[in-house]
């Protein structure tokens, strides 16, 4: 059986769960990770070497083989994507798979470094934001999540017509941004993404609960 490490309110661990979800997939969910601790453990370290959260452990892949063992989000969201959901969460169509890998890679390079520092500011260290910082966190989310309104202005999910493991990082993230305490500009289209994702069981299970 699928194994998945992590604590729930991690928004990483979140896009392990809602994947492993929408794939109707059998897991065991050990929470490790923060306040729970348990992941400076010699055999979490042997799971995975940066103590970081989430890792997985799944069946082997071929009868008789090792189980096969992935940390970092987005790499574990593709492995099950490309394992168990050929055709939906993993796109068919090479060309509709690199939309999708694009923004998922683009929530780890582009809009992930401003919602780390409004994450902190606001939920987990406001004591010590630096008012400066904020703001131009603030402002740099805000245009950067323009550039997904303008790709979402004609199509439903990130990759085309149909949902995909593309959605899957950047809606973690902007469940967030819709919920931080400040003025955002009008991105209709990006509204109406985040409604269509609200409408999904997995989403509305892990990603939109209390951020700690």
């Amino acid at each position: 059986m699928l194994k998945i490490w992590g604590r729930p309110s991690s928004v990483n661990v979140q896009k392990v769960l809602w994947a492993a979800d929408e794939l109707g997939l059998a897991y065991e969910h050990i929470v490790v990770g923060g306040k729970f601790g348990g992941t400076d453990s010699a055999a979490y370290g042997t799971l995975n070497p940066n103590r970081l959260v989430p890792s997985i452990q799944d069946d082997p892949e071929t009868p008789g083989g090792a189980p096969v063992t992935i940390w970092e989000s987005n790499s574990i969201t593709r492995y099950l994507a490309a394992r168990y959901g050929a055709g939906t969460l993993w796109p068919a169509l090479p060309g509709q798979r690199s939309e999708a890998d694009r923004w998922m890679d683009w929530a780890l390079t582009i809009i992930g470094e401003p919602m780390r520092v409004l994450f902190w500011g606001y939920i987990r260290d406001p004591a010590h934001a630096v008012p400066e910082a904020m703001r131009q966190a603030e402002e740099q989310a805000a245009q950067y999540w323009a550039r997904l309104d303008a790709h979402l202005a004609d199509r439903p999910y990130i990759a085309g017509d149909a949902f995909s493991m593309g959605d899957i990082p950047v809606g973690c993230f902007v469940q967030r941004w819709l919920n931080f305490p400040i003025t955002r500009p009008s991105l209709p289209h990006l509204e109406a993404w985040h409604e269509r994702l609200s409408r999904r069981a997995p989403y509305a299970k892990h990603v939109m609960v209390r951020m700690e």
